[in-house]
């Protein structure tokens, strides 16, 4: 079951993404680019997200002692904020940016043979790889 279910969550975001236009690159730059010819057609998708899951997180939290299909909740192992997280995450801003993709719209295009989504995904899994040698254990 818990494979079905990842498989299910993952065709929703999928379904998603491709619905709200989240995996068309002009959009998302459009959306990014504050002072010129701002789009904020995607401040509706983020404000369902957002919303969607409190409702989610807020009903696991106070109704579940346990998930459905595993043996426990797993909470998330880093907690703090220290510079390798703020880093990434200015790292991964700027690539949001420049290319209009990040890793969810960029899988939901695999199959569209975009040449530019390829590279963009063996850039990622390269950089991937990289950073799970350079930083393994720490």
């Amino acid at each position: 079951m818990k494979v079905i279910t990842a498989l299910l969550a993952g065709l929703i975001f999928g379904l998603g993404l491709i619905v709200s236009d989240m995996t068309n690159p002009a959009k998302v730059r459009a959306f990014l680019d504050l002072f010129g010819n701002w789009n904020p057609a995607l401040m509706l998708v983020m404000v369902a997200a957002i919303g969607i899951f409190s409702i989610a997180f807020w009903l696991i939290s106070k109704k579940m002692a346990k998930p459905l299909f595993a043996k426990a909740f797993h909470p998330p192992v880093f907690t703090r904020i220290d510079r390798r997280l703020v880093i990434g995450s200015v790292l991964f801003g700027m690539g949001w940016g420049l290319v209009g993709l990040c890793p969810g719209p960029a899988l939901a295009n695999l199959f569209s043979q975009n040449g530019s989504v390829l590279l963009f995904i063996a850039a990622m899994i390269v950089g991937n790889r990289i950073a799970c040698r350079v930083f393994a254990g720490k």
